[in-house]
C-alpha cells in the first residue's frame, strides 16, 4: 500500500470512485445496507464467456496483468431507439471497442481502439442461444458482436490480438447517457467545428460541457470529423474516456450519500459483464486494484491501420505496426512510441493510410489532411 501513498488524492480518487459508491451502501449496516447490495447485485447482467469459449484460447497471463474488452452497443432496444441517430433496425454492433490492459503493478494501462471497419477473419464461434455462428473471411470487425454477442466479440478480438481477454465490459447507448449524467456531465475541448446530422452534434470550436445526450452524440459522431470514418471518431472516443476519468475524481462522492446510491444504482443498471465480474463485490475489487489510474497513468492509440486494398471503405491492420502493438501488450510492455507519435493530433487528420499498389500494408505515418485543416492538438480535455 506504502506506493499508493505517493499518488495525489485527487487522483487515487479517479477509478476509486464506483467502489466507494457501492461500499458505502453495502457497509451502512442492518437492513439498509443488505437491500443496497441485493439491489445493486440484481442490477449487473452478465455473461459466462468462459464457460462458452472453453480451453481454446490464449493463455491467461501469470505475471499480474490483465486485458479487458470494453464494448459500446448501438442495439435500438428499448430506450436506445431514439439516441445518437443512425439506423441498425433489430440488430446490434459493436462500434466503439476498446482493448484495455492493465500492467502488472495495477498502476498503469494501456488503451487500444479497434475500429470497427477493420476487416478480419472471424472464427466460428456460439451465440448466447447456444446457435453456431459460422467462420467468416474478411469480415468487418463489429459483425462478431452482431453475428454472435460478446462470446464471439471476445473470441474474435482473442484471435486478432493473440491476447487473453480477462474480462468483458459492455455498455449500450441509454446506460452511457445516464452514467454522464450521474456524475455530472463532461467537459471537452475540440479545436475544429462540429457538425453532424446524424448524431445531432452541433460544437463550434472550443471548450464544452456536454450532458449525457450530448456526450453520447460526440462519441458517436463521426461524419462531422476527419475522412467520416470511424477513425475520427475514436478520436473523440479518447478524449471523453479522459474527461470522465476527470469529472469522477473531482464530484465530492464522500460527503453526498444520495450522489452515492445514485451513481451506483446507475453504473451497475449500465453494464453487461463477463461472469466473473458479475457482482458488486467483484466490481468493487476490480476497482480497487486500479484505484492509481488516472488520465495520466492512460496510455490510448488507434490500432494502426490501412485502407483496404479491396475495399476503400474498409481498414486492415498496419504491418508490421499493428503487431508490435500486440507483442508489446503481451509481454507486458509499454505501447511502441513509433505508434503513440504517429497517432493523429487532430480528429480532423484521422484517416488510414492508403496501401501501396498490390500491398495490404505498408509501414508509413498515417496520412494528414490538408495544410487548410487546423493543427492544433484536439485531445487537450480539460
Amino acid at each position: 500500500m506504502a506506493e499508493h501513498k505517493r499518488v495525489p488524492s485527487r487522483r487515487r480518487k479517479v477509478l476509486r470512485w464506483s467502489a466507494c459508491a457501492v461500499a458505502a451502501l453495502v457497509v451502512a449496516g442492518g437492513g439498509a445496507g443488505a437491500y443496497a447490495y441485493l439491489k445493486l447485485n440484481g442490477n449487473i447482467k452478465s455473461v459466462d464467456i468462459d464457460s462458452r469459449l472453453g480451453e481454446a484460447r490464449p493463455p491467461a497471463a501469470t505475471d499480474g496483468s490483465f486485458n479487458i474488452l470494453v464494448l459500446g452497443s448501438d442495439s435500438r432496444v428499448g430506450e436506445n431507439g431514439d439516441l445518437a441517430g443512425g439506423d441498425t433496425g433489430d440488430s446490434a454492433r459493436s462500434d466503439t471497442a476498446m482493448v484495455v490492459h492493465v500492467y502488472q503493478d495495477h498502476s498503469r494501462a494501456s488503451i487500444v481502439s479497434i475500429p470497427r471497419d477493420t476487416l478480419v477473419d472471424r472464427p466460428q464461434c456460439t451465440d448466447g442461444a447456444g446457435k453456431a455462428v459460422p467462420a467468416a473471411k474478411r469480415a468487418m470487425y463489429n459483425s462478431a458482436f452482431e453475428a454472435g454477442g460478446a462470446t464471439c466479440a471476445v473470441k474474435t478480438t482473442e484471435q486478432l490480438t493473440g491476447l487473453r481477454m480477462d474480462h468483458y465490459l459492455q455498455v449500450d447507448f441509454a446506460g452511457f447517457a445516464r452514467v454522464v449524467d450521474a456524475i455530472g456531465g463532461a467537459t471537452v475541448t475540440t479545436t475544429v467545428a462540429i457538425h453532424d446530422k446524424d448524431s445531432g452534434l452541433d460544437l463550434p470550436a472550443g471548450e464544452h460541457h456536454l450532458d449525457g445526450q450530448q456526450a453520447l452524440a460526440f462519441v458517436r459522431t463521426r461524419h462531422g470529423v476527419g475522412d467520416g470514418s470511424d477513425l475520427g471518431r475514436i478520436e473523440l472516443q479518447k478524449q471523453m474516456v479522459k474527461s470522465l476519468l476527470q469529472q469522477a475524481g473531482g464530484i465530492g462522492l464522500f460527503s453526498n450519500p444520495v450522489k452515492l446510491w445514485s451513481i451506483g444504482d446507475t453504473m451497475t443498471k449500465s453494464v453487461t459483464t463477463d461472469s466473473a465480474l458479475g457482482s458488486v463485490n467483484s466490481l468493487v475489487g476490480l476497482v480497487q486494484e486500479l484505484k492509481g489510474i488516472g488520465p495520466d497513468q492512460l496510455s490510448m492509440v488507434t490500432l494502426p491501420v490501412v485502407t483496404a486494398p479491396s475495399d476503400p471503405n474498409r481498414v486492415v491492420e498496419q504491418q508490421p505496426q499493428a503487431g508490435n502493438v500486440w507483442a508489446a501488450l503481451k509481454a507486458d510492455r509499454p505501447l511502441p512510441q513509433a505508434v503513440v507519435s504517429a497517432q493523429p493530433e487532430n480528429p480532423a487528420q484521422a484517416a488510414p493510410t492508403a496501401p501501396a499498389a498490390g500491398a495490404a500494408g505498408p509501414s508509413v505515418k498515417p496520412s494528414v489532411k490538408s495544410s487548410s485543416q487546423p493543427t492544433a492538438k484536439a485531445s487537450a480535455v480539460r
